[in-house]
């Protein structure tokens, strides 16, 4: 079963906590010594220490100094503010838009060789055609109340899945039929990106697997998520978007992939899937 997607942070937070304790201890302080140098409650030591509350920068500058450990902080610091690209809520990173979030991605998309795909919901973003990522960004952004740019966004989404075209790279997409079934856009919309999923399957850099409604599951729905190479996973929640960068969990999300390969139908039946869908729209 694959850990919370919000694990590595808290095993990162957790880290860095368990850190700031041995420096404290290092240093010859109780919790109430090193709160007094601070001019902190000891209360807030302790819920630092027990990685209840994220320190400020501030903080851990002034705990390393009160241990007689200055030199550290950076370091820490620099630990710190990693941990907070690893679970990062929607609305701030959409705050000024969507458009933003798809030009951050280039450079990894660029940087990867071996992608690995999984979506439960919509058509992933490799995939969408202009039609359907407009209609998806558009029912995003009123959602979230983000600020409305779902044009340049999609122009954006549209340079980046380029990247499907590019030599050396290879991709592996798994999608279950709902996603096929979600009126995520009118009929021609739908029909015109279920055509696109058709003639994407030519290509010989790319896998696309389906996992019928009719599957035996030996693996249940998860959400939405994307491996790239063996370095890192991206995992899409409702709330926020995650960061998985801890080896284990980043295995854990590679079993689940492979398991739920063996679930997918490809070639000709999934071709018989996505006719369905197609035919059902009417």
């Amino acid at each position: 079963m694959p850990a919370s997607p919000s694990s590595s942070a808290q095993e990162a937070r957790r880290s860095l906590a368990a850190r700031l304790g041995e420096i404290r201890r290092d240093g010859g302080l109780s919790g109430k010594a090193l709160a007094a140098r601070c001019g902190w409650s000891p209360a807030k030591v302790s819920r630092i220490e027990n990685a209840k509350t994220p320190p400020s920068d501030a903080d851990i500058h002034a705990w390393c100094t009160a241990c007689g450990a200055k030199e550290r902080a950076p370091d820490l610091v620099a630990a710190n503010r990693s941990v907070d690209s690893l679970y990062v809520e929607w609305r701030r990173i959409h705050r000024d838009g969507l458009r933003h979030s798809q030009n951050a991605m280039v450079p990894l998309y660029e940087r990867t060789r071996t992608f690995r795909v999984y979506c439960s919901n919509v058509v992933p973003g490799l995939l969408q055609t202009p039609g359907y990522a407009s209609a998806l960004l558009s029912t995003i952004t009123a959602f979230q109340g983000t600020p409305d740019d779902v044009s340049s966004a999609v122009a954006a989404r549209m340079a980046r899945s380029r990247v499907i075209h590019a030599p050396r790279h290879t991709f592996a997409f798994l999608v279950e039929e709902s996603v096929l079934r979600n009126r995520i856009a009118d009929p021609s919309v739908m029909a015109g990106q279920l055509g696109y999923l058709l003639a994407i399957m030519s290509l010989p850099s790319v896998a696309l697997g389906i996992v019928p409604f009719t599957a035996q599951r030996g693996m249940w729905p998860l959400e939405t998520f994307m491996i790239f190479d063996d370095d890192s996973v991206q995992v899409e929640l409702l709330t926020a978007f995650v960061n998985v960068v801890a080896p284990g969990d980043i295995a854990t999300y590679g079993h689940a992939f492979t398991s739920m390969q063996e679930l997918a139908v490809y070639g000709s039946a999934a071709r018989i899937l996505i006719t369905s869908a197609i035919d059902a729209l009417g």
